[in-house]
């Protein structure tokens, strides 16, 4: 029996061999049994891609570029769907999941405008030297659960547009909206281009290492980043990794408390804090201190913790029980190792919610300001000496984002300079876009998502050098 959401393989709906229950976090109950593929379903995509790569590398840029605009169509026409169907498996709020499914259309809008010209190195007398953009085969992108959508719309449209074919891999937890893009690119794509196959969170290491996979990109913890790169070693795959972070910030003295509490805790709170690049971590001045923590209880005090599809939620649950369970602990640990001026708890109802935490009076070395929380708690730690304060931010395996706040840019400009991370923002926090090129330093990744360098990563450089 065909279930709800099949996955699409070389063009065709194919049930699953297995069963997959999906939770909604907001109520911990099964809400669709939908499929997973075998490990022989995951081969069959992977042929289906590998079978489809000759003809798609040739079509032209203008080809796939009409062809990215068509699912950017597709995808509008279905917003309030998708909306409704990413808020009911991942949790966030109903107008955070329609801001998801639209950022998302507008990457891929922006990508089907970029291109791979030749570039000219030399035209000399004695030589000319071309570099070009060729595509690399068949890539295996594998999307978490804490932005199923966006995050397929930082791989599927540049892997397609550099040439390249799709096995596109879910969260298990949250399969359900990007097999219903699947089902958006089935009449759009030629059989095979883009297969989306769902498993029991089992099967990403058969991607990672299939000889006929020629890169992966992939997106999630640390920990599951080394496993891809190990996978990835025995064929020496191309890889992007896209991993954890603890990104910190920076308050200095002159800053002011009230706006930059806002923009630290939107930072900090977006999707229940379950973001890579979210403000895990604030250093603040001990001049301003006791301001900014009151400003930040505030702001969490007055948060709607409630099911996503409840008209006023502004926080959701956490996506999935393991996640939750990860998340009690760093509550116990704050209140063991600090102060909880806000939240604290989790709510005595069903599902997997917590409120907001803001956590005051504690230090480097705790469970809380070492580890990537990746739920909605804050630690906000008092500082004297800005270089101080720089020297313990650096300090972390992680170097993902972070962020300078203050009222002398110049000075905010100067401390950004020496922050080690992929991203440094200066009065804010979580700003990024399409055009913008974005990666981790140290363990938060390897390799570039976005702008054209984004598009790089999917490509095989090839130099042709001719003597004249």
């Amino acid at each position: 029996m065909m279930h709800p959401y099949p996955m699409l393989i070389g063009g065709e709906f194919v049930a699953g061999d297995r069963k997959l229950e999906v939770v909604n976090p907001a109520t911990e109950e099964v809400f669709v049994t939908s499929g997973a593929a075998s490990e022989a379903q995951f081969i069959q995509a992977i042929a289906a891609a590998k079978a489809a790569f000759p003809a798609w590398s040739v079509s032209t840029m203008d080809e796939r570029r009409a062809l990215l605009v068509k699912l950017a169509d597709g995808m509008e026409a279905r917003v309030d769907e998708m909306a409704r169907l990413l808020t009911s498996e991942q949790g966030k709020p109903l107008p955070e999941a329609t801001g998801e499914i639209q950022y998302a259309i507008g990457f891929i809008r922006y990508f089907a405008t970029l291109d791979l010209p030749v570039e000219v190195i030399e035209d000399s007398d004695t030589r000319r030297v071309e570099a070009h953009r060729k595509p690399l085969g068949v890539v295996g992108a594998i999307v978490p659960w804490n932005f199923p959508i966006l995050i397929v719309a930082f791989k599927l449209p540049l892997a397609l547009l550099a040439g390249n074919t799709v096995v596109l891999k879910p969260a298990a937890t949250t399969p359900l909206t990007t097999l219903l893009l699947g089902e958006i690119c089935k009449d759009i794509f030629p059989a095979g281009v883009v297969n989306v196959v769902a498993d029991l969170n089992d099967l990403g290491g058969l991607l990672s290492s299939h000889p006929d996979v020629a890169k992966i990109s992939f997106t999630g913890s640390t920990e599951t980043g080394r496993k891809v790169m190990s996978a990835a070693a025995a064929t020496i795959k191309r890889i992007t990794l896209e991993l954890g972070g603890n990104d910190a910030a920076i308050v200095l003295e002159d800053a002011d408390p009230k706006k930059a509490a806002a923009g630290i805790y939107a930072g900090a709170f977006f999707n229940a804090g379950q973001v890579c690049i979210a403000l895990k971590r604030a250093y603040v001045h001990e001049g301003i201190y006791d301001a900014l923590c009151d400003e930040l209880a505030q702001l969490a005090n007055a948060a709607v913790v409630d099911d996503g599809l409840k008209q006023g939620a502004t926080i959701g649950p956490i996506q999935n029980k393991v996640q939750y369970d990860k998340v009690l602990e760093f509550l116990a640990d704050a209140h063991d190792s600090g102060t909880v001026i806000a939240g604290g708890n989790a709510l005595e109802r069903a599902g997997y919610f917590v409120q907001p935490t803001i956590v005051r009076d504690i230090s480097d070395g705790t469970k809380l300001v070492d580890e990537e929380q990746f739920g909605p708690i804050l630690p906000v730690i008092k500082y004297s000496d800005p270089l101080d304060a720089l020297a313990r931010a650096n300090a972390s395996p992680y170097g993902l984002g972070a962020s300078v706040w203050g009222t002398d840019v110049t000075k905010a400009y100067e401390i950004a300079q020496q922050m080690e991370a992929g991203t440094v923002w200066i009065n804010q926090h979580l700003n990024f876009g399409p055009n913008i090129p974005f990666g981790g330093a140290k363990q938060s990744g390897l390799g570039t998502e976005f702008a054209d360098e984004g598009l790089h990563e999917f490509t095989q450089l090839r130099v042709v050098n001719m003597a004249k």
